[in-house]
């Protein structure tokens, strides 16, 4: 169930961090949205456990996931703007 969760937490962690971020170089389909944010989530979830903030058997929480998010939409629009 925790990757489940962490995939739901995602998808609206994505669609807030695009609110959050808004821009030319973000990702501007649904379908990327979803995945930014799903990735987000998850890297918030590695970094959580690395630092000791979470468990082995937790996820990132909501606001973890849209902070995640909002670094991936980060590093995505730096790597567009070289492009």
């Amino acid at each position: 169930m925790g990757i489940i969760w962490t995939i739901i937490i995602g998808f609206v962690a994505g669609i807030i961090a695009k609110f959050i971020m808004p821009g030319n170089n973000e990702p501007s389909g649904f379908v990327l949205t979803t995945i930014l944010g799903i990735v987000g989530a998850f890297v918030a979830t590695f970094l959580g456990q690395a630092l000791g903030w979470y468990r082995a058997d937790e996820g990132a929480g909501f606001i973890g996931a849209i902070v995640g998010a909002v670094i991936v939409l980060a590093i995505w629009g730096f790597i567009a703007r070289r492009r």
